[in-house]
């Protein structure tokens, strides 16, 4: 089965060959990847490169990967899921209507670069989160306007946790 995954308004062809082959656009690359202990952290080696991740889906079937300290709002369809929702007029996180930034992983907020009110573009810094160690920029996956901030810097937020609300 074909899936088309959608990442920051790109559309890629994705193909499930085996459980060590994928191809992307056509072309095959040789892949593994694993959950680390049960969690959602996979390793994802590909081509020879390897790469970590904290990949979840949220509530709306919305996947959400951390990778390098980018958050990326992803959207895996079959084909056929990808037809109907086209012919349904139906908006992902670069539509219309309100988007739900929310926390991918339990961690404190660091810092909060925006209010209630600003205007925001596609990639800015919504918030500053730590977890594991790690600081990671949330970024927007659109332009809009934040409508409403529910965190502010030293507060511990649970996984999903909504902390900002684009519109």
């Amino acid at each position: 089965m074909k899936y088309i995954t959608t990442v920051n308004g790109r559309n890629y062809s994705i193909e499930i060959n085996d459980d060590h082959s994928v191809s992307v656009d056509g072309v095959v690359h040789p892949v593994d990847f694993a959950s680390v202990n049960q969690q959602p952290v996979f390793t994802l080696l590909i081509d020879g490169e390897s790469h970590e991740a904290y990949i979840h889906e949220d509530e709306d079937g919305q996947w959400q990967v951390l990778l390098r300290g980018t958050l990326y709002a992803v959207e895996v369809e079959d084909e056929r899921e990808k037809r109907l929702r086209a012919a349904g007029g139906a908006h992902g996180p670069g539509g219309s209507g309100e988007f739900n930034l929310k926390a991918p992983m339990p961690g404190l907020v660091v810092a909060v670069p925006v209010a209630e009110g600003q205007a925001v573009r596609k990639g800015d810094n919504l918030v500053i989160l730590e977890s594991m160690k790690m600081q990671n920029e949330l970024k927007s996956p659109r332009e809009g306007t934040v409508a409403r901030v529910k965190v502010k810097p030293g507060d511990g937020v649970e996984q999903n946790q909504i902390l900002v609300t684009i519109s």
